[in-house]
């Protein structure tokens, strides 16, 4: 009929794809929702922290009230994770230990990731004796033996920092220090990678083409496309971090005695393990589910951030 609508027409225009308004970031959490371990990860991680973080507003007993009556008690609903040799209360310990614990993690890897991102960015974008110094200097960072010269350096520095910081503060400072001072190089191998394999795309020629400096270069395109692998490798060093200041602590050479962190807990029970196991057995179990929690959320941002994955 003459002025109607061809049935064809109708057709194409009922099927045609709607816009794809999704937002980079949208995406990569809808891919981040598919992988079940990493969602499950993550929850349980985020109530780690916002236990550690707010139970001991609702939790009042004192980590250094001091009970020789209730020493090496298992758990009860008094003390839900049992006492020390002490008296002292592992739950309340715990939740003050935990959040020095998870800090050292965060702040080593902030500063780890900090490092490495200027090192290989720089080492990314330069050419000749630049980048050969800065990879020179990233390979021997690589070869040093890291535990024994942890130990070396908290034994020369601590005494020093403490009295110049206090004894939580200083030590903090000096356990983030050489943590993250020992885990910057993957991260710069890793950008310095990314930074080779990016500078060479097309959209990077083209803001090349069109004048652009190399810092505008590097800020507006080359560094936002390689932060992907960049935050996965950030998520193990928080794990990593976290089993460096345990071990730490668990030789003796971390926190005070008086400052209950996980390692610290762990080291003050293992003289106790056949009469007392519920002691070691609660801050081992939350190391380890702070670790691999950590490392599914890593899978997770690493399935989610690959553009090559189809999920």
């Amino acid at each position: 009929m003459a002025g109607s609508t061809p049935a064809s027409a109708i057709a194409s225009v009922a099927v045609a794809p709607r816009r794809n308004d999704t937002s980079p970031w949208a995406e990569a959490w809808r891919r981040f929702r598919r992988h079940k371990l990493a969602v499950a990860g993550l929850v349980v991680l985020a109530l780690m922290v916002l236990m550690v973080a707010f139970g001991p507003l609702f939790w009042k007993l004192a980590i250094n009230d001091i009970d020789f009556s209730a020493r090496l008690k298992p758990p009860t609903f008094a003390h839900p994770f049992g006492t020390d040799d002490l008296g002292q209360d592992v739950f309340a310990r715990m939740l003050y230990g935990g959040r020095i614990s998870i800090a050292v993690g965060l702040a080593a890897m902030l500063m780890a990731m900090v490092v490495g991102v200027t090192i290989g960015a720089i080492a990314g974008i330069s050419r000749g004796i630049v980048d050969t110094a800065l990879m020179w200097l990233t390979d021997l960072f690589l070869s040093l033996p890291q535990l024994p010269l942890l130990l070396i350096l908290i034994y020369l520095f601590r005494e020093t920092l403490k009295a110049v910081f206090g004894p939580e503060v200083g030590v903090f400072i000096l356990i983030v220090t050489v943590i993250g001072g020992f885990r910057w190089m993957p991260v710069a191998r890793l950008v310095r990678a990314q930074f080779f394999s990016l500078r060479e795309k097309e959209f990077v020629e083209a803001a090349r083409a069109l004048g652009a400096s190399v810092p505008r270069q590097v800020a507006r395109h080359i560094l936002p496309n390689s932060l992907g692998p960049v935050i996965v490798a950030g998520t193990i060093d928080v794990a990593a971090a976290i089993i460096a200041e345990s071990t730490l602590s668990f030789l003796g050479l971390g926190f005070p005695p008086d400052i209950p962190t996980w390692g610290r807990i762990l080291f003050d029970s293992k003289e106790y393990l056949d009469i007392a196991p519920h002691w070691a057995l609660f801050p081992g179990t939350a190391i380890f589910l702070a670790v691999l929690t950590i490392n599914f959320v890593g899978d997770g941002l690493r399935d989610a951030l690959d553009p090559r994955k189809v999920l």
